[in-house]
């Protein structure tokens, strides 16, 4: 460290832990500003020279797109090229080029300033989507927008291939494609202003093991090229001009964090069961179909949670039956015999199809309004599709069918008959699919939590969507900043609910998973399996250090620690006495 970084007084800055590591050095400030896009007529008898200028930009923009996607194959990995996809695919978009096409015409005004309204407005629908995955996928857009745009106008493309030295990239966003394009021997960790734990950029960082950590407001403001920083992708910490005693201090923590990890993966490797001989199913949650691979990297016993939503979002066009069997059968076939919970259609309200706003009508209150089960039970051709698509793909392996949602039995039934039907069509097809395919409910809202015991006689098995049921049973807004803070799991209210449905499902001998985050945080998945709870489901990397803390604990004390929280009242005491559990027994350090 320079003697003048010592000078400098240590400021620690909170943000959002994104990839794991730890990195020191010092700072590259990476300015990623948006283009300029001037606006004018274009003459009529020129609009045709228009409209071809538009479509070389596809073309050349698909071209380094292309060329990207295979560095990244050679460079990184296969799975990771696959992020560029969606990017192509959105070249390809016939609702966004026609769109454009159709503004010029009506307009006059030139291409360049045509296309920058359209995609701003589909960047614009994407951002408001409350699935902070989906939500991200706003990124792509608006980066394949930039690309476009800059090959209209001429511009030579921004990159951080040519990063010299070895530094901490700091800007206020990150791009996929200059992600990729980063060098790995150059980019010690990655912060970023805005994104979250699921931007493409993260996705890229985690694969060449480079700490990042997102959601530092305003940082890239404040820090100067060649300052000196500790970035902590373990906490989310971000430390300008670290102090002696701060360095050593994290000498020493980097030594014990490659332990623990050391330690986690080799227990990811045994089977998940208690000291005391109880076996845990520990499931995947899963968003897209190239996810099957950490499925099985994570020694994940199938998948809990298949979020069907992607193959919808990722294209203004509502896929065909045929290529939804495709997506299904892929994974279904890939995980055989391990079973895949497929969860119906969970779009509308809050997730529009940007190409399909006729479909979706605006909405105050979108998060109780007109969305999954709702809208599939609207549309019904829409519905069936889906279902017979994952009647198909169940004649291939393990499936079961999830619908989201479901707020009484009187929903429930009205979507299984419409499964019903879907089987009838099929056998008269004669097409092949597993007639005895398992049928469970989404408990996520209070209604459905409160008729389990209605809800039971009608399927075959609950999984409990901890994230929306928390939302609802607490009137709270978990996006909303200003009172985040009220959103707790431990209050005793969430644990009575669960309990209440854990009772009601075995009463009727049927499983219940969780599969919202509670189940992947060690410190809380204790709790849930005392409280019955048969399986856990979760994002594959957070498996590792649910298993080790399984494999170190009794189900014996996990009964008891459930039944010392259910008669606490206060939800940071319950929190603090699940961590005490937690620490009582992962001895990691």
């Amino acid at each position: 460290m320079p003697p003048e970084s010592s000078t400098k007084q240590e400021v620690i800055v909170q943000g959002i832990p994104a990839s794991q590591g730890i990195a020191y050095g010092q700072v590259f400030v990476y300015i990623q500003s948006n283009v300029e896009v001037p606006s004018y007529e274009v003459d009529p008898q020129k609009r045709l020279e228009e409209i071809a200028r538009f479509e070389r930009a596809l073309v050349i923009t698909r071209q380094q797109i292309t060329k990207i996607k295979n560095e990244v194959e050679k460079n990184i990995g296969p799975e990771e090229a696959l992020i560029f996809d969606a990017h192509l695919m959105v070249l390809e978009d016939q609702a966004l080029i026609g769109e454009t096409i159709r503004e010029f015409e009506a307009t006059g005004r030139n291409i360049e300033t045509c296309f920058n309204k359209v995609s701003l407005r589909y960047i614009q629908a994407f951002s408001e989507i409350d699935d902070e995955y989906l939500r991200e996928r706003a990124g792509d857009l608006r980066d394949v927008a930039q690309r476009v745009l800059q090959n209209l106008l001429g511009q030579a493309e921004n990159s951080l291939s040519r990063l010299a030295d070895r530094r901490v990239v700091v800007a206020n966003d990150i791009s996929p494609s200059d992600s990729a394009s980063i060098d790995r021997s150059a980019a010690l960790a990655i912060v970023t202003d805005s994104g979250s734990k699921t931007s493409h950029a993260v996705i890229v960082a985690r694969s060449m093991k480079v700490p990042a950590v997102v959601g530092v407001r305003d940082l890239s403001g404040r820090v100067q090229p060649g300052d000196w920083v500790i970035v902590d992708g373990y906490d989310g910490l971000v430390i300008l001009n670290p102090s002696e005693s701060t360095l050593f201090r994290y000498g020493k923590i980097r030594e014990q964090r490659q332990s623990v990890e050391t330690r986690l993966l080799e227990a990811n490797r045994q089977p998940a069961v208690t000291r005391d001989g109880v076996r845990v199913t520990l499931m995947a949650n899963i968003e897209k179909v190239d996810e099957v691979q950490l499925v099985r990297d994570y020694n994940a016993a199938g998948i809990g949670l298949f979020r069907t939503e992607y193959l919808y979002l990722n294209s203004s066009r509502i896929p065909s039956e045929a290529e939804q069997a495709v997506a299904y059968r892929t994974v279904v076939e890939a995980l055989a015999p391990h079973p895949v919970i497929i969860r119906t259609l969970d779009l509308g309200g809050d997730k529009p199809m940007a190409g399909n706003p006729g479909l979706f009508p605006k909405e105050s209150n979108p998060f109780m309004g007109f969305r999954a089960i709702r809208f599939c039970l609207e549309h019904t051709d829409l519905f069936k599709d889906q279902l017979r698509a994952i009647l198909a793909a169940s004649a291939h392996g393990k499936v079961r069918i999830m619908y989201p949602m479901i707020s009484g039995a009187e929903e429930l039934a009205r979507a299984n008959a419409v499964l019903d039907e879907c089987k009838a069509e099929l056998a008269g097809k004669g097409t092949a699919f597993d007639p005895e395919l398992e049928v469970g409910t989404m408990i996520e809202i209070p209604s459905a939590a409160a008729t389990a015991d209605l809800l039971a006689r009608q399927c075959h098995f609950f999984s409990i969507g901890t994230n929306d049921l928390i939302q609802y049973l607490l009137a709270i807004d978990r996006v909303n900043d200003r009172i985040a803070h009220l959103y707790e799991p431990t209050h005793p209210a969430v644990l009575r609910t669960l309990r209440q449905v854990v009772e009601e499902a075995h009463r009727q001998k049927i499983e219940v998973s969780v599969c919202g985050e509670m189940a992947g945080d060690p410190v809380l998945a204790p709790l849930l399996l005392g409280l019955g709870v048969d399986s856990l489901s979760m994002t594959p990397p957070l498996i590792p250090a649910v298993r080790f803390l399984i494999r170190a604990m009794t189900m014996k004390d996990a009964r008891a620690l459930a039944k010392e929280a259910l008669g606490m009242a206060s939800p940071k005491d319950i929190y603090a006495r699940c961590l005490a559990f937690y620490n009582e027994r992962a001895k990691l350090e």
